[in-house]
């Protein structure tokens, strides 16, 4: 969950919602493990763990005043590893097909060069924005779909037509709001190059 603009950022490492962040990234192998292994059932269990823990550390950071650097970060790298690993076993298993994983991973690591490159300037990562954050939401859901739409009948059916929905929608969103950080960035860095100089900024884009 991003943190609302304007609240105060602190630098604390042992805070509870940060405790339930990595507690969502250690779930990310046991995912790993359940989703290769044909563990269909328990692998949909741990996703639904993960993404009432997303919604968790977002609350208890904004109602304890326990925003933080560290969970910042962890927040989407958390949500990104399940996407990532998600993606690459859905692939290897046949469910989506490969081009999927390239395309979402693209994007991703175009974010990674534009975040160094804006370092090297003395820029922050780029704020959140409403577009990413949308993306992120339906891709998180389309995975676990497209997972149970392995299951036969009805009930893999329907998931399977609502997975590919929020598919659609999420790589392109997802793509948009790389476009729209590409866009800024561009923006930041003229202006740098005019005053010679860079603002640090916030770790929230997704």
């Amino acid at each position: 969950m991003g943190v609302q603009r304007g609240q105060e950022v602190g630098s604390s490492v042992l805070t509870v919602p940060n405790l339930i962040s990595l507690l969502r990234l250690a779930l990310v192998p046991v995912f790993a493990v359940l989703i290769v292994s044909g563990h269909d059932v328990w692998a949909l269990v741990v996703l639904a763990v993960s993404g009432f823990t997303d919604w968790l550390d977002g609350v208890l950071a904004r109602r304890l005043h326990q925003v933080s650097k560290l969970g910042e970060m962890l927040d989407p790298a958390a949500d990104r590893l399940f996407i990532f690993v998600t993606l690459v076993g859905l692939a290897w298993r046949g469910a989506v097909p490969l081009w999927v994983l390239v395309v979402v991973v693209a994007r991703d690591v175009l974010l990674a060069l534009l975040v160094v490159l804006l370092g090297r300037r003395g820029y922050g990562p780029l704020p959140v924005s409403f577009v990413g954050k949308a993306g992120t939401f339906a891709l998180l859901y389309a995975f676990p779909l497209l997972l149970l739409a392995e299951v036969p009948g009805a009930v893999g059916a329907v998931a399977h037509v609502a997975g590919w929905a929020f598919t659609w929608w999420g790589v392109g969103l997802y793509w948009l709001a790389g476009w729209q950080y590409l866009r800024q960035a561009r923006r930041l860095l003229g202006a740098g190059a005019d005053d010679g100089g860079g603002t640090p900024g916030r770790w929230e884009s997704r």
